[in-house]
């Protein structure tokens, strides 16, 4: 009975986050999802992740957890390897011991954005700076882990709560006259409660397969294991992805007086870490591998800023 109930267990981390609080909602229809807090689990603690993992004993590690502030890890590095490189590592090797799977998500950063078109899963890599390297570090812990594991890449991420670019644009929008945002960097926004919804979808399939074939998870995760690049579909700048996110609250709210936004390139912007120039990841191994598409960016902003 014991095996049973633990058979959907997930172990999620970054509770509170924007990715990890949309996990609560997609993965519980799957099983028991355990979703420590900040206090409850200390990411710089590997003996305190060891513990969660041999208590909980779950069938999959959902490691949502991450050290995101891209300007502040360039003075605080240690913080950022500890959180983006050590700690999944430790999960990932605390699953493989107990059978479980993990996913990991990981970031457009890890490239160095001189390619001319979208990066690929087997493109080299090349951080610019201390988050996109601390990232690649956490993505080579885990898959020299032995575990089977997905780590999917994603970028700017966005959701309806927590600190994120659309949040703040549109308060940013409704306390000044002009914006100026950057608009030579190039990506893909990506809203979290579809990245949830893809990693819910993506296990249930890998779940089904053990089911159908009265396998073991390992047997079926471990042959589709590696990276997946998973974003919103389309592509934009900074500036597009401001001035899409103001264009639709405006439709909103059509009598309040919102910010004019003006592009500008990165130069007239500096920043502590240097941005990728071009991020845009092609997502097209996600879709062969388990059908999964995500919406066109603007239909999510669309819909999160009603949300708002």
């Amino acid at each position: 009975m014991a095996e049973n109930v633990s058979k959907f267990r997930f172990l999620v981390t970054g509770e509170g986050g924007q990715v990890g609080e949309a996990l609560r909602r997609t993965l519980a229809p799957l099983g028991e999802v355990v979703i420590p807090t900040l206090a409850e689990l200390d990411l710089t603690d590997t003996d305190a992740i060891r513990n969660w993992m041999r208590e909980v004993r779950p069938r999959w590690v959902v490691n949502a957890a991450a050290h995101t502030a891209v300007d502040k890890a360039e003075s605080e590095p240690e913080l950022a390897f500890a959180i983006n490189a050590t700690a999944p590592g430790v999960l990932a090797e605390e699953a493989k011991k107990i059978g479980a799977a993990v996913v990991h998500y990981s970031t457009d950063y890890i490239f160095n954005g001189s390619k001319k078109t979208p990066w690929v899963e087997s493109d080299p890599a090349g951080p610019l700076n201390v988050y996109g390297e601390s990232k690649l570090a956490g993505e080579l812990a885990v898959s020299c882990s032995g575990a089977a594991y997905f780590t999917f890449r994603t970028s700017w991420v966005y959701g309806a709560t927590g600190n994120n670019f659309v949040r703040s644009i549109l308060k940013l929008a409704r306390e000044r006259e002009h914006l100026r945002i950057v608009a030579d960097q190039h990506g893909a926004p990506t809203w979290s409660f579809e990245l949830a919804r893809m990693t819910a979808d993506v296990i249930g399939q890998i779940e089904r397969l053990a089911e159908q074939g009265k396998c073991s998870l390992s047997e079926v995760a471990l042959p589709l294991s590696g990276v997946y690049h998973a974003t919103g579909s389309g592509e934009t700048t900074w500036y597009g992805f401001a001035a899409q996110s103001i264009a639709e609250l405006q439709k909103r709210e059509p009598e309040t007086k919102l910010a004019s936004v003006e592009p500008i390139p990165t130069s007239e912007y500096p920043t502590p870490a240097k941005r990728p120039m071009n991020s845009l990841l092609d997502c097209s191994k996600l879709e062969r591998t388990f059908g999964w598409r995500m919406p066109d960016w603007r239909e999510s902003v669309a819909t999160v800023v009603g949300l708002l």
